[in-house]
């Protein structure tokens, strides 16, 4: 399935409540990238803290899995126990599906290096690199490029493309190039202070 067919797969749900045990069951094979999806997509926009933080912590949880070859993720039970309002899953679905569909029309399986055993665990590094500069990225602006960046990583590990595995890596990148001159500014300013 596609990436917007997961999507709307999830959203069509009968139940009022999922529970998170259930989303992951829901989402079965493709659960470690669409979780990628969805802790990226609201951090390419502004997002007050800790909105960053917790999507960032997420990700270096599900980095360490992928990176150590687990198949599907473990969440502590309280995690799983933890439900979501069918309207909540329709809402964020609909906001996600605008920016999927658009990226689906181009994206095919391509690149498919990315699927070895030593892919995984380059991914997970990947990954957690992305969370920990999600994590230190300037507030507001600064997560916008490394959410990019995530999006684009579970969007090509849904889709088989590497090209976009790639772009995400480019994106993070920038969004590191982008935190070290808030850094810089940061310590001219007070230099010119002190």
């Amino acid at each position: 399935m596609r990436a917007s067919q997961v999507l709307s797969h999830l959203a069509n749900q009968p139940d009022e409540r999922l529970s998170v045990s259930a989303i992951l069951a829901i989402l079965s094979d493709h659960s470690f990238a669409v979780l990628i999806l969805l802790l990226g997509l609201p951090n390419c926009v502004p997002m007050p803290p800790p909105i960053p933080t917790v999507c960032a912590l997420l990700l270096i949880l599900i980095a360490l899995q992928i990176g150590f070859g687990r198949k599907s993720p473990w969440l502590p039970a309280y995690v799983l126990r933890r439900s979501i309002g069918k309207a909540e899953v329709e809402r964020a679905v609909g906001r996600a599906l605008p920016l999927v569909s658009s990226l689906e029309r181009w994206s095919r399986p391509r690149l498919l290096l990315f699927e070895s055993n030593i892919a995984a665990g380059l991914t997970g590094l990947v990954l957690a690199a992305l969370a920990l500069g999600l994590l230190t990225a300037a507030p507001l602006l600064g997560q916008i490029p490394f959410g990019v960046a995530v999006t684009l990583l579970g969007l090509g590990l849904i889709e088989r493309d590497g090209a976009l595995i790639a772009g995400g890596v480019v994106a993070g990148a920038l969004g590191a190039l982008v935190s070290a001159g808030f850094v810089y500014a940061l310590l001219v300013a007070l230099r010119n202070l002190v």
